[in-house]
């Protein structure tokens, strides 16, 4: 496994870190288990998962996942082996059963951490993030920004209960998600001017079918030292061709759920079909290839990877040992010139 500092901490991560969202819809505690125990193994070190979990969110799931994770800490005794990440719903009409909506605000902020720290049966977490921005903005597959006047809790006012929770020692570090370049350096910008703490992170899409984090925030991470933890880098399955020529594999996420259907639209599925010829061009299967890709961007901290099989789960880690060489790396750019962004 390779490590890399997370933000300006003290803190070295893995550059695979393990996502959870399928645990409690699409995998059980046991399987949940047996990818926790492999992950730790292989030198994982950094998991990732967030209140609102599994997705998609139901009422009747919703904390199962930091659940699972809080039983797995309570029977293998091993919480000071993981850096532990979890989210706190942004304003979310759609999550009613979330605190009426969730918000970050004080009150949601601190209801929210509370309930994260029972579920997990821990008293700390190491890496507390904003899952999506107060303020309308564009994300979630949004390129486009149109400006909207809409009552939003200030960042002044959720970084200085962020910073309370830190010097209360129920956080370490805080981070950020679904965020925009404006939004991270006015983060930091505070943080540097008012004496808040300091951003670390920020976990964004990224994968060969989205590379719109290059565009603004690539530049920001670097000068910031605001790494990307890089989720979805497998474009929910998508880049590992299986869905191709119409397929439906049964189980497969896409198959289960028509909200992440955004990854098979035609010209996607062009993109897809070019980068699976070139990694079966040079030995590699799809999956590696891009995830390998995604390992090696300098402005990214850590990977974020899932599976629902442990065949999966060993693919994927495995990516850490694949090197790209620069055939491969030119060849994927032609590609990327050709379908630009095809899916955001």
């Amino acid at each position: 496994m390779k490590y890399r500092k997370l933000g300006r901490t003290d803190l070295d991560v893995s550059v695979i870190c393990l996502g959870t969202m399928t645990w409690g819809q699409q995998n059980n505690q046991e399987e949940a288990f047996e990818q926790m125990d492999y992950a730790l193994e292989k030198g994982v070190n950094f998991f990732d998962t967030a209140e609102m979990y599994p997705v998609p969110p139901t009422e009747e799931t919703q904390g199962m996942t930091e659940e699972y994770i809080g039983n797995w800490f309570a029977q293998r005794k091993c919480r000071d082996k993981v850096i532990l990440a979890t989210k706190v719903a942004g304003p979310a009409e759609w999550l009613p059963y979330i605190r009426n909506g969730s918000g970050l605000d004080e009150k949601n902020i601190r209801a929210a951490i509370d309930s994260s720290l029972k579920r997990l049966q821990t008293d700390y977490i190491d890496l507390y993030q904003l899952h999506w921005p107060a303020r309308p903005t564009n994300y979630f597959g949004q390129l486009g920004y149109e400006h909207r006047e809409k009552e939003s809790t200030e960042i002044s006012h959720t970084l200085e209960v962020l910073t309370q929770l830190v010097k209360e020692g129920k956080v370490r570090h805080i981070g950020v998600s679904n965020e925009t370049a404006w939004g991270v350096m006015e983060f930091v910008r505070q943080a540097e001017t008012q004496g808040y703490e300091r951003i670390v992170s920020i976990q964004n899409p990224y994968n060969l079918l989205n590379r719109t984090y290059e565009i603004g925030l690539a530049e920001v991470s670097h000068r910031e030292d605001v790494g990307l933890l890089a989720y979805s880098p497998m474009a929910f399955g998508a880049l590992s061709g299986k869905y191709l020529n119409g397929q439906k594999p049964a189980g497969a996420r896409m198959t289960l759920f028509d909200r992440f259907t955004r990854y098979l639209s035609p010209i996607a599925e062009e993109a897809i079909a070019k980068y699976a010829e070139l990694a079966r061009q040079h030995n590699l299967t799809p999956a590696q290839m891009s995830l390998a890709y995604v390992n090696e961007r300098s402005f990214v901290t850590s990977n974020i990877i899932g599976a629902t099989s442990m065949e999966q789960l060993k693919e994927n880690i495995a990516s850490i040992e694949l090197e790209l060489n620069e055939e491969v790396l030119s060849a994927v750019e032609q590609i990327h010139l050709q379908n630009s962004n095809p899916c955001p």
